[in-house]
Order: C-alpha cells, then structure tokens, then sequence
C-alpha cells in the first residue's frame, strides 16, 4: 500500500531547502524526518514537472499538487497489450528460467499482466506444477488462466 502523501506545506520545504538552501536530500530528509526515498521521488517530481524555484507568486497549492501528481492516464482495458503467454510458457520450460527473471524482464506495461499471472500460479489447480493425485487436464488449466486474463467486456 502506497504512503500517504506529505502536506503541500512540507513539499514546499523540500522544494525550498534543496534549491534555495542547496542542501543535499540527506540533510533534507533529516531536518523534515522523512526518508530519503520519500525526498528523492518528490525532488524527481518536481524535476519531471519543470517546477523552478522561487515558485511563481500566482501558483497555489492546487495548481503545484496537480503538477506534481498528475492523474493517471486513462486507458481502456481493450487497448491494453496482453503478454504472449506462448511465449513465456516457452520461456518457464528453459532450465534456470524463473517467473521473477522474466518478469523484469517485461516491459512496465505488461509486468501488471504477468503480477496476474504469478497470484495464479498460486492459486491450486490453475498454475504451476500439478499433483499427481489431483492433477487436471493441462488444456482445462491452460483455459482457465486464458479466460481469466481476459479483458472484461
């Protein structure tokens, strides 16, 4: 679960300690008690929506949080690209072939798809290796991971 977000007010103490104080993320982080993680990914927001210091006069607490969280752009389920399961059945047959090895290596907009298909593999009688006693048809499994990941009409 994602953290909460920091007030605008100490965003703008972050914005303002590193560039008007030049003070590096270390000493930022120590002086507000965050993390340096959370200074880092809010100066690399600050950076990735071309906000400069001194903030303009005109521009409110709403208009620098809508820079820098944009919303998500949306995008319907029909156009998302699905991975080529073939392909990565192929793939999980190759010795030393792990499910987190292909998984980085898959691009950010099919890594949610195979997250999907890794809760699968664990879920008994859909993926992974089947049992003996209790081993379904291996066409039936293929099918209903097929039609689980199937966009929702």
């Amino acid at each position: 679960m994602p953290a909460e977000r920091l007030s605008m007010r100490q965003i703008h103490e972050v914005l303002r300690l590193r560039f008007a104080s030049r003070l590096p993320q270390r000493a930022i982080a120590k002086s507000l008690g965050l993390s340096q993680g959370a200074v880092s990914g809010y100066l690399s927001r600050a950076r990735a929506a071309g906000i400069v210091w001194p903030l303009p006069e005109d521009r409110d607490d709403a208009q620098l949080e809508a820079l820098l969280f944009p919303p998500p752009p949306a995008i319907a389920a029909d156009q998302r690209p699905l991975p080529d399961w073939a392909w990565v059945h192929r793939e999980l047959r190759r010795p030393n072939v792990t499910l987190a090895l292909l998984w980085g290596g898959v691009p950010g907009r099919l890594a949610r798809r195979l997250r999907l298909f890794l809760v699968l593999r664990s879920v008994p009688g859909l993926g992974g290796p089947a049992e003996a006693d209790d081993a379904p048809d291996p066409c039936r499994r293929r099918e209903a991971v097929c039609r689980l990941c199937r966009p929702h009409r």
